[in-house]
């Protein structure tokens, strides 16, 4: 009889109601995985991340895959049950803060991915098996169950008439008292899938928003649709956060108490395992949706926890950064409706960084004594192993929300005041030997006459001149938003007295910084283009296609004895046999003396295939015949046209005429910039 269990490291798993076999499987991708996992110690898996540029390997493997339960405030006795736990993306921070994790998966060679992986932990134990089967084996005293990206799976888990009501209300069963439920789950109805990203699951379009209309084994819900789901259970306490970009790759999360404000929903482009669309401009829908309160409609993804809420409202994860500068940023809000901004290491490393703060808050209060800048208060927390800093959370409005307006409303000389209090201010005391290189817009909050300094982490023990800071600030505030683009960079360069020698300096320097930041890592934005999925943008299709069916028409002159004119021409309709072939049949009467045909409206090379006159080929060679205003190539039946104008005449006097003639002809022609055209041209000596 095969061995019930097995250890891997410190894992057991537990195949009791292992079916014999893997009932669900990526294929090769998953040896792969668990060649990864075995072999290499997870502080390689970003450089492994970067080398495969695999979708799966990025999926699995990612370390950011963690901050989606990261956040999760545990007193680290915790009893966690973790249904769906796959390859064990999150397996790892739910062992470093819980006593005991219990995970279920239904494939052994996920659950072997997974062991392997954190084969160092000695609180996880992994059931492999069918939910269904495990489930009235394990006990009813979790103080959290993880539902991460498996709640949309229920009617596989389920198979019953209404799998999903019948799932929670099985999961809820095995709950101890106060005990909490975690779903993580796309919303059906979130901003990037009206946008032009694909269903994560199907890998269709707009699937969930017509309601899976086309079938498919996963169901994904808006809010209400939760919302639904909890009544039928019984549910009455829930809380729902937002986590963006998406559950997946979450770097922030918000709450019903703390929702983002304009501006800060700029990280948009998911589906990093597929090619998108881009319909529209994500960020400014945000910003439209965010000011019309309807983020929580519109959120990406859904994070509920079923059971008491949290004090947590926020959290921002600055964890692609190198390992000594990961950081976690909270809000918290106590019973009492007392605010504090916190924030955390997110490894070892990082603990100098977070002392660093509370160094940097006292150099700069003293550097900006009797100045017009004020420094937001740090107070520095060290307890057993850990360490944190915590904040006052400040009321008011980002001085780059307040620039923004500006710009909005078109009051340039009120941009440029408050662009230059902000040197003024920042520029106070300048030969003083600290300086916070992050002083951009958007960390100073404003509110009346008081401008103060919330995120001084860059802060440096040496002077820095207030130009190089305030050209760092212009510089990242145009590159966060495109429509800010319309603010003329030359004004505030000559505001500055910077030369355009040391404007390209200071980008210099800033590449520098963000190399310094990142240490090693490349950012989510380009392991997406590692990953080489299209971002396609339909738009531009129907401009090209509207500007094609402007310019790929033709136009037909006749002259009957007074040259050519636009009264005495016409368009031919159809002509365009596709892209690149044209075909004509023109009944011309016997009064014409000349024809013109402009095979389009843009510089072209073209090839004529046929060319006749009521049945005879046109002698192409005769120039009293055939002439056109391009260039022949060394074939006779070819020419380049360096000209938006192109045209072939022909003498039809010269040939033999009836009153009704017919002239056919086909040719083959491809568009050419204008710059390409000239210079094909200029290759050829002389003009036909």
């Amino acid at each position: 009889m095969a061995a019930m269990t097995e250890q891997i490291g410190k894992v057991q798993l537990d195949y009791t109601f292992y079916p014999g076999e893997d009932l669900y499987c990526d294929g090769q991708i998953e040896e792969e995985l668990l060649n990864i996992t075995k072999n290499y110690a997870e502080i390689e898996y970003p450089r492994i991340i970067e080398e495969k540029a695999s979708w799966p390997v990025l999926y699995h493997l990612s370390l950011l895959r963690e901050n989606i339960v990261d956040w999760i405030p545990m007193r680290g006795d915790e009893k966690v049950l973790e249904i769906g736990s796959g390859c064990g993306a999150i397996t790892g921070a739910l062992a470093r803060k819980a006593g005991q994790v219990v995970c279920v998966d239904l494939s052994k060679k996920r659950s072997m991915i997974n062991a392997n992986r954190h084969s160092e932990c000695d609180n996880v134990t992994i059931h492999v098996g069918n939910f269904k089967d495990i489930e009235p084996s394990l006990p009813k005293d979790f103080d959290y169950i993880f539902l991460i990206g498996v709640f949309e799976y229920g009617q596989s888990y389920m198979g019953s008439e209404k799998p999903f009501e019948e799932f929670l209300q099985i999961v809820m069963k095995h709950l101890a008292k106060g005990g909490r439920v975690v779903i993580a789950i796309e919303n059906k109805y979130g901003l990037k899938y009206f946008a032009g990203c694909r269903e994560d699951h199907l890998g269709t379009y707009f699937s969930g928003i017509e309601n899976y209309a086309g079938g498919g084994g996963v169901r994904t819900f808006s809010r209400k649709g939760l919302e639904k789901l909890f009544a039928a259970c019984g549910i009455k306490k829930y809380h729902f956060y937002y986590p963006y970009p998406d559950y997946k790759f979450m770097t922030s999360l918000y709450s019903d108490d703390h929702l983002p404000d304009k501006g800060e929903l700029f990280d948009n482009m998911r589906n990093f395992d597929r090619d998108r669309m881009l319909l529209f401009n994500e960020k400014d829908a945000f910003d439209g949706i965010v000011e019309d309160n309807l983020f929580s409609v519109f959120a990406n993804s859904y994070l509920v926890v079923i059971g008491n809420g949290m004090d947590l409202k926020y959290a921002k994860y600055s964890n692609d950064r190198a390992p000594e500068y990961r950081i976690r940023t909270e809000i918290w809000q106590d019973k009492e409706g007392t605010v504090t901004v916190k924030k955390h290491p997110l490894s070892k490393d990082a603990k100098e960084h977070i002392r660093g703060m509370a160094l940097a808050y006292e150099n700069l209060k003293e550097r900006y004594k009797g100045g017009r800048l004020e420094i937001n208060k740090c107070e520095l927390h060290e307890k057993e192993d850990a360490i944190w800093c915590s904040f006052e959370f400040l009321e008011g409005r980002p001085l780059s929300v307040l620039m923004d307006e500006c710009l909005e409303k078109g009051e340039l000389e009120r941009f440029h005041e408050l662009f230059r209090e902000y040197v003024e201010r920042i520029g106070y005391h300048a030969d003083y030997p600290v300086a916070d290189f992050d002083l951009i817009f958007g960390n100073i909050i404003v509110k009346d006459d008081t401008w103060t300094v919330i995120d001084y982490e860059w802060t440096f023990g040496k002077e820095v001149e207030a130009k190089e800071l305030a050209f760092r600030a212009i510089y990242c505030y145009l590159l966060e938003d495109e429509k800010r683009n319309k603010l003329n960079l030359d004004l505030i360069l000559n505001e500055l007295q910077l030369s355009p020698k040391e404007a390209e300096y200071y980008r210099e320097q800033e590449q520098e910084f963000q190399k310094f930041v990142t240490g090693k890592n490349r950012s989510m934005a380009e392991v997406r283009s590692l990953l080489g999925k299209r971002i396609m943008q339909p738009l531009k299709w129907l401009e090209k296609l509207e500007n094609d069916a402007l310019l790929n028409r033709v136009q037909v002159y006749e002259d009957r004895g007074e040259g050519f004119s636009e009264e005495e021409s016409y368009f031919v309709p159809d002509a365009y046999q596709g892209e690149q072939e044209i075909e004509l049949e023109l009944k011309v009467d016997g009064n014409v003396r000349a024809l013109r045909i402009d095979p389009s409206m843009d510089a072209c090379v073209v090839r004529v295939a046929e060319l006749t006159w009521n049945g005879e080929r046109i002698p192409l060679r005769n120039k009293k015949v055939f002439s056109t205003n391009g260039k022949r190539l060394k074939t006779a039946d070819g020419a380049v046209f360096p000209t938006k104008d192109p045209n072939l005449c022909i003498q039809v006097s010269r040939l033999n005429c009836r009153s009704e003639n017919i002239l056919c002809a086909k040719l083959e022609i491809a568009r050419l910039p204008l710059p390409v055209a000239e210079a094909m041209a200029s290759s050829v000596k002389k003009l036909v």
